[in-house]
């Protein structure tokens, strides 16, 4: 039976089995702990060889996802949104691109406009903890900015890292440079933080909940994005999400809350 689970490589597998054996025949216990021991090593030595000998691409995974609407008769709205996530994770480094474009059109009025591109590279110090950089460029006009830079390196601590069940925080010194639609730009530093959970709630459903937050001198920003994911068929899956921006001083008489609803078709590689 041990073998079996083994030959599964679910570990999560391979330790129930351990635990039942052992109790059955306690005498066999340290026998037992010893293969599952060089099991576990064996396939720990397995990737960290196939990370370091693997070229780069062939360790890219991520997603694009779609959603849209389109309604007439008493109302006429067409609304779009798109978003891709790429992740390379490597021996002692992590990539991560986040891309995602909304629009959305009322009564033939462009009612929103929104465009963020993110990239993140980590480099892993241990199992745990690592440190990071992260640079953003937005693009929101109905929120009363053309173009926002943000910029931010500190340190990042997996909380829980385990099958099924993740969640990353983040911390550090930031600098933003925003350019308001009406009223010039302002530009200093800031503090950043964020928070990323993730938690596997069966084979094909998954929660996930990301929040980060600019604290700086004048505008401060905090955004959370919560997402339900369920499986479709093979990489295909829907998703429904709401997001929340909050601005602490928008311009040009902008409300400080923004949220938005997405149901969209996810495609996982």
């Amino acid at each position: 039976m041990l073998s079996a689970a083994m030959d599964s490589g679910n570990e999560g597998e391979v330790n129930t089995v351990a635990k039942y054996a052992s109790l059955a025949d306690p005498d066999s216990a340290d026998e037992i702990n010893k293969l599952v021991s060089d099991w576990k090593s064996a396939r720990t030595a397995q990737r960290k060889k196939h990370l370091k000998e693997a070229d780069f691409f062939e360790l890219v995974k991520g997603s694009v996802q779609i959603g849209g609407y389109f309604t007439t008769g008493n109302t006429n709205n067409t609304g779009l949104s798109g978003q891709a996530n790429l992740t390379r994770e490597g021996l002692d480094w992590r990539h991560r691109l986040k891309l995602v474009a909304d629009y959305q059109r009322s009564a033939g009025t462009t009612t929103r406009r929104h465009y963020l591109a993110a990239y993140e590279p980590n480099y892993k110090l241990h199992d745990d903890l690592y440190i990071y950089g992260a640079f953003q460029y937005e693009s929101d006009h109905f929120l009363g900015y053309d173009n926002r830079y943000s910029a931010s390196t500190g340190a990042g601590y997996s909380a829980i890292n385990r099958p099924g069940m993740s969640l990353d925080l983040e911390l550090g010194p930031a600098y933003r440079r925003t350019d308001y639609v009406t009223e010039g730009l302002d530009s200093s530093p800031a503090l950043r933080g964020s928070a990323s959970f993730r938690w596997k709630l069966s084979p094909a459903v998954s929660f996930s909940q990301d929040a980060s937050g600019y604290l700086q001198r004048g505008n401060s920003t905090v955004s959370t994005n919560t997402g339900l994911n369920a499986k479709l068929f093979g990489p295909v899956s829907g998703q429904l999400s709401y997001q929340i921006q909050y601005e602490s001083q928008p311009r040009d008489k902008v409300q400080s809350m923004d949220t938005i609803s997405r149901a969209s078709v996810v495609y996982e590689f």
